[in-house]
């Protein structure tokens, strides 16, 4: 007798495997160094936030260039800095040694981190784990690695905040996979705690605002859709017509948010600080 494993996921089960190879590409292309040090300033907040002590071993998940990897260095702390993304981890090498600081840096997945349980004593995420396609398993995996009494902090874009606006903009042009979870999820105070109350003994969430300044809207979506690689293969997948419409869309949407009153672009954007303290 033969027997037939279909290994196939179901009908309408999304491949994620597959979207995060899809992902690690769009992370991958432009130059998201370029977007992510203007961020610098969440980093340093969450990293007091997290009330870092020297001496602490410290994870950065989803690391990016180095921002909260910075930070926490910063605070004399024994950092880690990861990412999927080979060009990331080496722009966050260049900083830190620019800066004389000594931190390792390693490839890993954040569904997946090469570390044993409990050996860290603080664990963190800046618009990084966020985007992981698989978001149960990400957030398991942070707290694995925490130990008892350690602290998770974690950054996340809202759904009503700017980025979140500007991702669902995009979605109206490029939908995405049938039966992926919003990013924006993590934004949201009732995935935080369904996901990270079970094992904290405390959790605060807080919403902070980033305020994006750029000479012009126009500027914004120039340097966006040339260094970050979400907008930037948004922008390759359309014909020429559907790139000035997504063009339009978004310039619209800093008009709405816009303070600045000069031409300029001064657009607060929500996220959710969170600092979980492990059971």
């Amino acid at each position: 007798m033969t027997t037939i494993i279909d290994c196939r996921p179901p009908i309408g089960t999304p491949d994620l495997k597959a979207i995060k190879a899809k992902q690690q590409v769009a992370w991958s292309s432009g130059d998201y160094a370029i977007v992510g040090v203007t961020i610098q300033i969440v980093g340093e907040r969450l990293a007091e936030a997290m009330d870092l002590r020297s001496g602490q071993k410290v994870l950065d998940v989803a690391a990016g260039n180095g921002n909260f990897t910075l930070a926490a260095a910063r605070r004399w702390c024994d950092v880690t800095s990861t990412d999927y993304v080979d060009n990331l981890l080496q722009r966050g090498c260049q900083r830190a040694e620019a800066e004389g600081f000594p931190v390792t840096f390693q490839k890993a997945d954040a569904e997946d981190l090469p570390f044993t349980d409990a050996s860290f004593d603080a664990v963190a995420s800046t618009f990084g784990g966020m985007f992981s396609p698989d978001q149960g398993r990400t957030a398991s995996e942070m707290l694995r690695v925490c130990r008892s009494g350690g602290r998770i902090g974690l950054a996340n874009w809202t759904p009503d905040g700017f980025i979140g606006q500007m991702f669902k903009t995009i979605g109206k042009h490029l939908p995405p996979p049938a039966g992926v979870k919003s990013p924006a999820l993590w934004g949201t105070l009732e995935w935080i705690e369904k996901t990270f109350r079970a094992e904290a003994s405390s959790l605060v969430a807080e919403p902070r605002y980033f305020v994006f300044r750029y000479r012009s809207a126009q500027h914004f979506v120039d340097v966006f859709r040339q260094y970050y690689g979400p907008m930037l293969k948004a922008f390759e997948a359309l014909d020429a017509t559907g790139r000035e419409v997504l063009t339009q869309d978004i310039i619209e949407l800093i008009g709405r948010l816009n303070r600045s009153g000069d031409g300029t672009m001064v657009v607060p954007s929500e996220y959710l600080e969170v600092v979980v303290t492990r059971r």
